[in-house]
């Protein structure tokens, strides 16, 4: 589960276009540390999550979408507007290719 945590802490950051030093120096704690914990080698403390949160300002729906049930919404809007910024007959194609695997689900 960490390393899921871990792997979305790094995409939020990498979106945001910040190092690993440039972050854990907003956090005040050290890039190894930083980098224990994209790697799921160590378990967050609570304190240090919420000032990631605030410093990627991004929600915890974002970060624990992997390992929460209930996270649905939140890739079905991450995937919606991560469509809605390709090319209409791109979208398209993918709508295309999402519906077959809706159909071949509902089977």
């Amino acid at each position: 589960m960490e390393n899921l945590i871990g792997k979305r802490i790094q995409q939020c950051r990498k979106r945001k276009g910040l190092t690993q030093d440039k972050l854990s120096e907003m956090l005040e704690i050290t890039p190894h540390y930083l980098s224990s914990l994209e790697r799921g080698i160590y378990n967050i403390k609570l304190e240090t999550l919420v000032k990631i949160l605030n410093c990627l300002d991004c929600s915890a729906d974002e970060i624990f979408c992997d390992v929460v049930n209930k996270s649905s919404s939140f890739k079905s809007n991450y995937l919606y507007d991560r469509l809605a910024s390709l090319p209409i007959d791109e979208q398209n194609k993918i709508l295309n290719v999402l519906d077959t695997l809706i159909q071949n689900a509902e089977k």
